[in-house]
């Protein structure tokens, strides 16, 4: 619903402030105004490298309206690197433009809208999505035909389907980093677990050789669940899962795997609750934990969950209720309520993604249906003196930084672990302005989150000249 009256007079507020601080605040900012909304988006793999800026992938969906075809959309993006962009340069740029430095690169029909995104670690090229469907779609995004998205055009064949779930699985989807296996749930309670290697071409592991899909050789059994059984995607080659795992009591909304371990994983869903499940142990639930609002009486949907690749014991939820927790998985015991480290209250909006730093252990960030994308260091709480970024009137305890350059719903973010601190963030603004939605990669300015001795000693070079400049 589009939004009326006093809220969208602050959510407009809040966006000409941020604006007029973003030479500050920022030292790369890449503003792209989508045609269509996008519900995810990913890093690809890093293209070239230049004295001022690499040259990367970036997957990004398209969800139109029916006029033309869902895309899963593969774009070339220049990074510019850091301390490079001049200050004017940053401020300047045009809501309802396209930016320069986001190029589409390739198109392919998605049979249905794509949910969700994931690439495979051990080979970004190779990416998994989720639609309306119970099945996952896995492509080679670099084999694949680049197509022109008009009404009427068939999609585009996937080159592997993996089947497992009774009803749709829409949003709940991951990769494993230690080995190709993808994990996915659904609206049929289902946790479903697969390996890319159980398909003959293997095409994680050499997609150079690999076969086009249904030639001799493949896993020939079809599947044609996928965008209501369309036939040129029927005609995929399709593997059945490793395993089934049913503990949740509603849908399962979101995934993730151990970072050491593709036997380990672990699950949120509407019924409020967080299960570990290791694979080696069957397919009962290894933790099952109740998850309890602090902010209502009732039990609040879990919309999305993370595992620290630094610290395989520290797992992040994001809630309806507005909050992010943090658990020690070595405090969580089965069949109780779970008690977090720590309870982040920085959104007055559902959560909808959160994400651990590639870079930094303590560092992690969150975006909501509140517009903000909100950056966090758990190491900050309890210190009596953080950061610039944190000395913000009544800010949360660990929040150092707040992006508040999207006019809607943040839907999906990613940080980029070729260039750590640059994010790319999507925003649903097809309400509040009419457009497409809104596409920004950004970087904060390096002072915010370097050590404060450094940042100390480098301003105490230039003080001179900043005391002249503030006369």
């Amino acid at each position: 619903m589009k939004e009326r009256g006093k809220g969208a007079g602050d959510r407009w507020t809040r966006y000409t402030q941020w604006k007029s601080l973003v030479p500050v605040l920022y030292d790369w900012l890449a503003n792209h105004n989508l045609v269509w909304p996008s519900l995810s988006c990913r890093w690809g793999p890093q293209l070239e490298q230049a004295t001022y800026k690499n040259r990367q992938r970036l997957y990004l969906s398209e969800q139109t309206d029916g006029s033309v075809p869902n895309t899963l959309v593969i774009a070339n993006v220049e990074v510019v690197k850091p301390r490079v962009a001049a200050a004017e340069h940053i401020s300047q740029f045009n809501e309802e433009a396209r930016s320069p430095f986001v190029k589409k690169f390739k198109t392919i029909i998605h049979p249905g809208e794509v949910n969700r995104i994931r690439e495979l670690p051990q080979n970004s090229k190779i990416v998994a999505t989720h639609t309306d469907s119970p099945d996952v779609l896995i492509w080679d995004v670099e084999t694949q035909p680049n197509r022109h998205a008009v009404l009427g055009a068939s999609t585009s064949r996937p080159d592997l389907i993996l089947t497992g779930h009774k009803d749709n699985a829409e949003f709940a989807l991951a990769m494993s980093p230690t080995e190709p296996f993808v994990l996915s749930g659904g609206k049929d309670r289902y946790v479903v677990l697969w390996s890319i290697q159980d398909h003959i071409s293997t095409l994680a592991a050499d997609p150079g050789s690999a076969k086009s899909p249904g030639s001799a050789g493949t896993n020939n059994k079809q599947s044609s669940k996928a965008a209501g059984g369309n036939d040129k995607t029927g005609d995929s080659p399709s593997i059945e899962p490793r395993g089934v795992y049913l503990g949740h009591g509603d849908t399962v909304e979101d995934v993730t795997f151990c970072p050491s371990s593709a036997q380990e994983f672990c699950s949120v869903g509407d019924d409020s609750c967080l299960i570990l499940w290791d694979a080696r142990t069957g397919s009962s639930p290894a933790i099952k934990v109740r998850v309890v609002s602090k902010l209502k009486a009732h039990h609040a949907d879990l919309h999305c969950v993370d595992w620290n690749p630094h610290d395989v014991n520290l797992i992040l939820t994001g809630s309806a209720d507005n909050t992010v927790r943090m658990f020690d998985r070595r405090n969580l015991t089965s069949g109780g309520v779970g008690s977090p480290v720590h309870t982040f209250e920085g959104h007055n909006a559902a959560v909808l993604c959160v994400q651990w730093s590639p870079d930094k252990s303590s560092v992690f960030g969150s975006s909501a249906e509140d517009g903000i994308l909100n950056i966090w260091d758990h190491e900050k709480i309890g210190r009596k003196i953080e950061t610039v970024g944190s000395k913000v009137p009544n800010s949360p305890p660990g929040l150092f930084f707040r992006h508040a350059g999207h006019r809607d719903k943040v839907v999906d973010f990613h940080w980029n672990s070729s260039d750590p601190w640059t994010i790319v963030s999507v925003s649903d603004d097809g309400e509040s302005t009419g457009g497409g939605g809104t596409l920004q990669i950004w970087r904060m300015i390096d002072l915010i989150y370097r050590p404060e001795e450094e940042v100390l000693a480098e301003l105490d070079k230039f003080k001179s000249h900043i005391l002249s400049c503030t006369s």
